[in-house]
């Protein structure tokens, strides 16, 4: 709340129930008034607020006068300004076609109905808005139930007004709060000496009276009156009754804030001895009653008063609220007014801003000499220019009002004087000396903000929002002039706002500027940072990149700070896009390819947004993998080549190529590097064994008889015996040498014959022994190939 015109949106001071809260509008044509709610229900001794809207033709041109209501009597209207049952506790807060009503210490009287009445300039111009704004008045009280034969006894917090259905109470028992008790009931077997209140969460200074649960004396004080206000130099009676289970030893009154013990463990001041010594006396009317006198009031007598006392076991000490004075002076206010050409017909009212704890009677001066017949705090009469008038409490003539006068050149004053800081209370006060006492009207930039007859302006939690100029005008019936003030409000940094320019997508190599922004006062300087690096300090909240590049993509964020505070801005994030970096390329295994086994290609690249992959083969045209990652599980020969990755984005794209080399399985490696030689070994045999044969033909002689057929094919035959082996450790090697002679199974020796042999041996593998041999043609070459399989 920064100052009065701020409160007014809270509802009052002390529980309010809006019992009906749609708005009424009562109206015909284009005149109306709208009520904000039609029924209210609040606490006795809280303060509430009744607030209205109203309208009228655009022919009007002005609006004369508007007041609250609740009397009409022959067709007079009441205002309740001008009520002496509501004097001092009614406050009017008007502006542009509304009005609210604040009503302070509100009595079971107040109970009412309450209605809007304005008055224009127009003929007949007058309106009031009816049905108006129903207010009940209640107060909290506990009723006791139970058995009088049995101590078990149920409590209930009770209201005439319906309360919210989730209220949450407080119970104090003895005037000490009772823990974990919250329901309006409370049920238990009590002590005879205990008495109970209850109270409202939140509202704990409009508790109940406390009672005595059972029908005998216990421990309680009842305070008369939970507000009083009285005038300067008047005075005051504070009440209370008391009881106890045990004989009281000692009473007195005393005021906590007055006396810094009650607030130590020592005891509370009795304020028969204290500085209130001469002008303080305690009545005891009767039993259980005592009253406090207070005489010649000062308004530092406004204070809260307790009363305490003592028995042979125990100490009433309270923590429910006692009974508050508040100490006023006097000031003529002129009610009601008509100008004449010569003099003024004026109705003027000796005024306390609260209400006389009793009727009093006033003395009324003019132009320094006593009026005579007149002892009420009104006065009615001619007033001619330069007339002063002035009124006092009868009895208390030296603490008269002051005399009345048209406005002086008002003086306004801010307080503190110095540096004004955010959070800080403020008072701006205008005064200016008046008579009839001067209204007060604060503005801010002509915007309208309070209007009262004290002339301070509260800003009690100061914001940057209330920076700017202020004006106060002070005016009477006989004037008006008003005052100006600037007021500077400093505060620490509000958070940051930081932005990227361009906001669009940002591209490698364009121009970047970050801005930070931030209100504060004075001036906030600037410190950029990237990922909490340092980047760049000073007042202009700028960081420009000329040429950005992906190194510069990151976490920015800026701090603002004076010497009031610093903050932090919450970080953004720069996105630089690039095309494609060249990509990298990467086989695995990295060792020798093996057929059969299982290859992954894989292909990386910075690029922004992120690139896509795909993978192709040389000489192929379709793609293989449109994959970060290529995987061939079983690779084969045909599987080697070059293989290339292009990567791309929006921004551009790159490839790289990588050559993949299958080598074949180990055995068959071992056949490919074998078989050449095989073969070109049976070719230099068969070749060898055809030339043999020749030339053994030639050297044989012509028989005339047949030879026998197994005998001459043994003659020619030419032996090739291919024999593998595996019993080696070297992967293939060949021997090939001449065969010995190979005897006939009969036992003869032949002539012309030839052996081949070629050995092939392979590791791991045991050799085997040829097989018998066969006899076919004589002309034909026969090879055996022995091979010991794994």
């Amino acid at each position: 709340m920064r100052g009065a015109a701020m409160s007014l949106p809270a509802a009052a001071s002390g529980l309010v129930v809006l019992l009906l809260t749609v708005p009424v509008i009562q109206g015909q044509d284009d005149w109306g008034v709208t009520y904000s709610s039609t029924e209210i229900c609040a606490f006795k001794g809280s303060t509430v607020d009744m607030s209205c809207t109203y309208r009228y033709p655009s022919t009007v041109q002005r609006v004369e006068n508007r007041f609250w209501f609740t009397k009409v009597s022959n067709g007079v209207f009441t205002d309740l300004r001008t009520d002496p049952e509501y004097s001092g506790r009614v406050q009017h807060i008007c502006g542009n076609n509304d009005c609210r009503l604040r009503i302070r210490d509100l009595r079971e009287s107040d109970s009412a109905e309450y209605k809007f009445r304005f008055i224009t300039d127009q003929e007949g111009g007058r309106y009031t808005g009816e049905p108006g704004v129903t207010l009940t008045v209640t107060y909290l009280q506990v009723k006791v139930s139970g058995s009088s034969h049995s101590s078990w006894r149920e409590l209930k917090c009770h209201s005439s007004c319906r309360l919210p259905d989730r209220s949450s109470y407080i119970w104090y028992r003895n005037g000490q709060k009772i823990p974990s008790q919250t329901s309006s009931t409370y049920s238990n077997y009590f002590n005879y000496a205990d008495s109970f209140s209850c109270a409202v969460e939140g509202h704990e200074d409009f508790p109940s009276p406390p009672v005595c649960v059972y029908d005998r004396p216990c421990y309680r004080v009842i305070y008369t009156d939970r507000s009083i206000c009285a005038s300067k130099g008047s005075s005051v009676d504070i009440s209370c009754t008391y009881s106890s289970y045990d004989t009281i030893r000692s009473k007195f009154w005393f005021s906590p804030e007055r006396s810094h013990q009650w607030q130590s463990p020592s005891q509370p001041e009795d304020l028969s001895d204290s500085q209130f010594a001469g002008r303080v006396q305690v009545l005891e009317s009767e039993r259980g009653r005592s009253t406090l006198r207070i005489t010649d009031l000062t308004e530092s007598d406004s204070a809260q008063y307790h009363f305490t006392f003592k028995t042979g076991w125990s100490e009433w000490r309270s923590s429910l609220p006692g009974t508050t004075l508040t100490v006023t002076a006097l000031q003529v206010q002129v009610t009601r007014i008509t100008v004449h050409q010569s003099d003024t017909e004026a109705e003027l009212k000796c005024h306390s801003s609260c209400s006389p704890a009793a009727r009093l009677s006033y003395v009324w001066f003019k132009n320094g000499q006593k009026v005579t017949g007149v002892e009420t705090s009104s006065f009615k009469g001619r007033v001619y220019p330069g007339d002063i008038i002035s009124c006092a409490l009868k009895g208390h003539e030296n603490y008269g009002s002051p005399p009345v006068y048209a406005p002086r050149l008002p003086s306004v004053s801010v307080s503190p004087s110095a540096e004004i800081v955010e959070g800080s209370s403020v008072t701006l006060t205008c005064s200016s000396d008046a008579n009839p006492a001067a209204n007060y009207t604060w503005y801010r930039e002509n915007y309208k903000l309070l209007q009262s007859p004290e002339g301070s302006y509260y800003l009690t939690s100061i914001s940057s929002e209330d920076r700017g100029n202020y004006s106060c005008k002070a005016q009477n019936q006989h004037g008006q002039t008003s005052s100006s003030v600037f007021i500077d409000v400093q505060y620490a940094p509000r958070l940051p706002s930081v932005s990227v320019s361009p906001s669009a997508e940002i591209v490698e190599g364009s121009s970047v500027t970050l801005t930070c922004s931030s209100d504060a006062n004075p001036a906030a300087n600037y410190t950029w940072y990237k990922e909490n690096q340092t980047l760049i300090q000073g007042p202009e909240g700028f960081y420009h990149f000329s040429s950005i590049s992906s190194e510069d993509r990151g976490n920015y964020s800026c701090k603002s700070e004076n010497q009031y505070g610093e903050i932090m801005s919450s970080s953004v994030s720069v996105d630089v896009q690039y095309g494609p970096r060249l990509p990298s390329v990467s086989v695995s295994p990295s060792a020798e390819i093996v057929e059969g086994s299982s290859v992954t290609l894989t292909c990386s690249s910075d690029a922004n947004p992120a690139a896509s992959y795909t993978w192709y083969k040389e000489n192929e045209d379709s793609p293989k993998a449109s994959e970060q990652i290529f995987t061939i599980t079983d690779i084969r020969a045909e599987h080697s080549g070059n293989y290339s990755c292009e990567v791309q984005n929006r921004r551009g794209r790159h490839n790289s190529t990588l050559q993949l080399t299958v080598s074949p399985r180990l055995w068959k490696s071992a056949v490919i590097k074998t078989t050449p030689v095989v073969i070109l070994a049976i070719i230099g045999l068969a070749l060898f064994v055809l030339i043999r044969k020749s030339r053994a033909a030639k050297q044989s002689p012509q028989r005339g008889d047949e030879p026998d057929n197994r005998t001459q094919e043994q003659d020619d035959l030419q032996y090739a015996s291919v024999l593998f082996s595996t019993s080696q450790t070297d992967p293939v090697y060949s021997n090939i040498r001449p065969a010995g002679h190979h005897r006939h199974e009969e036992g003869e020796e032949e002539e012309g014959v030839e052996y081949a042999a070629v050995r092939f041996t392979r590791a791991g593998a045991a050799p085997r022994s040829r097989g018998p041999e066969t006899v076919e043609d004589p002309s034909g070459l026969y090879s055996t190939v022995n091979k010991q399989n794994r």
